[in-house]
């Protein structure tokens, strides 16, 4: 999958050159996740800029939380991150069986 492009099509956050660099990441004190910025912290990870460990110390994650923005990405895409839906992508326990 081309990290560039999620499942709908949306783009990510990038910086002017198509790179992406700390300074186009959210403040590491953002309390207010929207999608935009969840995606921009998974695709830095992605793209090497931050490493698993750093995104989740910069923005006192939990390795779980990060880890369910990715999978709810490539599941759901960019709609997938919406916390008022996140029910609606949650897998019952049915599913995971």
């Amino acid at each position: 999958m081309d990290d560039t492009r999620l499942h709908d099509g949306a783009r990510t956050m990038a910086g002017p050159s198509g790179g992406l660099s700390l300074a186009d990441l959210p403040p590491p004190e953002t309390k207010r996740w929207v999608i935009r910025r969840k995606a921009a912290v998974v695709t830095a990870v992605r793209r090497g800029v931050l490493t698993l460990e750093d995104a989740c110390k910069r923005y006192r994650l939990s390795v779980e939380e990060f880890t369910s923005w990715q999978r709810l990405i490539e599941r759901h895409g960019l709609p997938g991150l919406r916390t008022t839906r996140l029910q609606d992508y949650r897998e019952t326990p049915a599913e995971t069986a």
